[in-house]
């Protein structure tokens, strides 16, 4: 195995070629204090892997190793790091490194620092790394991360099932607590995919009554299973009257939303709510209109994943509640992560891929 020198992944190297994985070797960024290096133990596989290697989100450099949702054990660990050592289990998500020092990293916005690093595809500042290395991803043997963004896996969470957490849970737990969800309070959570019934488990666990729309009506038994009070359907004609003014927050997990009659979806908002995305759609929102959000004074946003307090905090109530996603598993092989990519474009899951068996990939 070349590690620490050089790290294995499946990569790829042309974007919409989404499907030619192919193993090699690359160079991680420099080593520093503050740096954990992880030999990986399972990867979830994210839309975002999805939308990237497709070439749906724009560009990106290649060749690149894409996943974002690590679970792996701690096996190098920086003189400056406090809270790891060598041996812990530990997990990262879809951010490696902040400035640390801006007003948005000072308030438990690092997610917002506008010097982050995103886990892949994402070149480094030369005050992290004077060769301005540009990060890989998870779909590898080892990841080399800033021990802020570096986080401990409760042991009642197993590595699998913890995995799809640090992206997929994190992205929708984040908003639904920036607004206030809990108990007396009324969610719609759109689409029940793998964003989505993430959605429904946390916002049912704090205490909201929720809603699913979606507009496959097989899914009805699965939204009530994990947690949603009500299903409806948005295939059926004039879904959206009957809910008029009754949410508090919409939270959009469907990345189709340049498909949606807004009109509808914002309809069902009480008066100052909002219709937030965590949906990337690969098409922008055509003809959208000021005049749209004046019936009720609604207004449509969106974030991104989350910070490491709510990671830490999402991660406390799973372990306790026992609340964990559904997840396939799939080999990590250049087979494995062709089909998991596919898959996942077709939306053949439910509702989650993690990909495992990297010692069989990559040595023990």
């Amino acid at each position: 195995m070349p590690y620490p020198d050089e790290f294995e992944g499946f990569m790829i190297t042309e974007l919409g070629k989404y499907k030619d994985f192919k193993k090699q070797t690359f160079k991680p960024k420099v080593f520093g204090d503050n740096d954990i290096d992880i030999k990986i133990e399972c990867c979830g596989v994210c839309g975002s892997d999805v939308h990237t290697v497709t070439g749906g989100w724009g560009d990106a450099p290649t060749p690149l190793c894409v996943g974002h949702e690590v679970v792996g054990k701690a096996v190098k660990v920086g003189s400056k790091v406090k809270d790891v050592k060598v041996g812990d289990r530990v997990g990262v998500g879809a951010q490696v490194w902040s400035c640390l020092k801006c007003e948005q990293c000072k308030s438990d916005n690092e997610n917002y620092c506008p010097h982050m690093v995103d886990t892949y595809g994402a070149p480094y500042p030369k005050e992290a790394d004077p060769d301005e290395t540009v990060s890989q991803g998870g779909y590898a043997s080892h990841i080399r991360v800033h021990e802020y963004f570096v986080f401990p896996i409760p042991d009642a969470i197993p590595s699998h099932l913890a995995a799809p957490m640090l992206c997929a849970g994190l992205t929708v737990w984040s908003p639904l607590v920036r607004a206030g969800v809990g108990p007396g309070k009324r969610v719609a959570v759109v689409g029940l995919g793998g964003l989505g019934h993430f959605a429904v488990m946390w916002a049912s666990a704090l205490g909201a009554e929720t809603t699913v729309i979606s507009h496959s009506p097989s899914k009805r038994s699965d939204a009530l299973a994990l947690g949603a009070a009500h299903f409806v359907s948005s295939a059926d004609e004039g879904w959206a009257r009957p809910l008029a003014f009754r949410f508090d927050f919409v939270l959009n997990t469907a990345d189709m939303t340049h498909t949606f009659n807004l009109d509808d979806y914002l309809s069902v908002l009480k008066v100052g709510c909002r219709f937030h995305q965590v949906g990337l759609p690969d098409s922008p929102i055509q003809n959208l209109k000021p005049q749209q959000f004046m019936p009720n004074g609604s207004s449509i946003g969106a974030s991104h994943i989350g910070c490491r307090p709510e990671c830490l905090a999402m991660l406390k109530l799973a372990a306790e509640k026992k609340l964990f996603p559904r997840v396939e598993t799939l080999p990590v092989s250049e087979k494995g992560c062709a089909e998991a990519v596919d898959r996942v474009k077709r939306n053949d899951v439910r509702y989650r891929f993690t990909l495992v068996d990297y010692d069989k990939a990559f040595g023990s």
